[in-house]
């Protein structure tokens, strides 16, 4: 069974034993966490050396979603930084660095060392309910690669992994992919000449791509950009040389796949498309079918991507050494930086999405 291109998500606050038994039969690549599995420094930190524990030839993976803002999943246990178009608008480029070095220093604090950002999206259409209200550094490219390149080089350089997200422009969608599956009429060219600029640009400072669960008809008129091989092996990896980079789906969970592949064939879509990485964020019950499907996927599918999480996870950093004095520091310095940047205030019209309740 090969549970090793999976990355699972968690019930609870703690490990159940059932839980336990799965991961160490399955040995994932590693886990995110989101806001229900945090209840307090000291039992999210005690939470991830438990994972940790469960593996004995790697550092597992441990990630979460901590753009700042509304996406901050300790919200419940520390200040939340600014917004990415909080830090855009405030236009300072080592605040913009500041907040790349206390999202690092938090997470490392309590365990986990890779983040799912920056979101390089171009904000298109900040008006609709597409889940990224607040979570773009902006519509220029320019902007976006100052910013959230200045955001993700100070986070990486205090140990956090990065990911860029979401390939190759979520930015475009209408609708929220949390509820269904957005649709894009934006050829190649169009992406080419704004969207694309901010991967191509931070190539070299990004340790992972996460990809969006649009439909771009242009691109492949079936399937979405998360699990078609037109987008990821010949555009992404063949076209653009992303051929290093780990690169993973969003969640398989969400409403955009979930409605359309019901029994797992998404996994296996996924990781025939070229991902490295499947993730399941909360129906972690299909993990073991999920692992069993891809042990039956001819080897040569997964030979490239073997070498790509090797190599991943033989370089994960490890956790900081846990100290209550640093934690309430890093809380100080973090609000004293919230306090410096505007707050900007949400468009009344548009509703919450999911992303932000995880």
């Amino acid at each position: 069974m090969n549970g090793h291109h999976l990355l699972l998500g968690l019930a609870g606050p703690e490990l159940g034993s059932e839980e336990c038994k799965l991961f160490k039969r399955l040995q994932p690549a590693g886990y995110i966490l989101f806001t229900r599995n945090i209840i307090s420094a000291q039992q999210t930190r005690a939470l991830t050396d438990s994972l940790r524990a469960l593996h004995s030839y790697y550092e597992p993976i441990i990630a979460i979603d901590q753009e700042g803002g509304r996406v901050t999943r300790t919200k419940d246990i520390a200040p939340a930084l600014p917004s990415a178009n909080e830090l855009a608008a405030h236009n300072h480029m080592g605040t913009s660095a500041n907040a790349g070095i206390l999202t690092a220093d938090l997470l490392r604090l309590l365990g986990f060392n890779l983040n799912f950002g920056p979101v390089l999206d171009l904000d298109h259409h900040p008006e609709k309910q597409n889940s990224l209200r607040g979570r773009c550094w902006g519509r220029d490219p320019q902007r976006v690669i100052d910013h959230a390149g200045m955001w993700n080089r100070w986070m990486r350089k205090r140990s956090i992994f990065s990911c860029g997200k979401h390939f190759p422009a979520c930015g475009r969608a209408l609708s929220d992919p949390h509820h269904d599956l957005p649709v894009s009429k934006a050829t190649k060219s169009e992406l080419l000449a704004e969207d694309i600029i901010p991967y191509t640009a931070l190539m070299p400072e990004l340790d992972s791509i996460m990809l969006a669960h649009v439909l771009f008809p242009a691109l492949d008129p079936e399937l979405p950009a998360s699990l078609s091989p037109r987008v990821l092996r010949d555009f992404l990896r063949g076209q653009l040389g992303f051929d290093k980079h780990l690169v993973l789906t969003d969640d398989l969970d969400m409403g955009a796949i979930a409605d359309r592949f019901p029994d797992n064939t998404d996994v296996t879509a996924a990781l025939e498309a070229g991902n490295d990485l499947a993730m399941i964020c909360h129906k972690i019950e299909r993990a073991e079918d999920a692992a069993h499907r891809i042990s039956k996927l001819p080897p040569h599918i997964l030979q490239d991507s073997e070498k790509r999480l090797e190599k991943f996870l033989k370089n994960i950093p490890g956790p900081l050494t846990w100290s209550q004095e640093k934690w309430d520091k890093t809380c100080a310095d973090i609000e004293k930086l919230r306090s410096e940047v505007p707050v900007l205030e949400a468009p009344t019209a548009v509703a919450t999405s999911p992303v932000a309740d995880y």
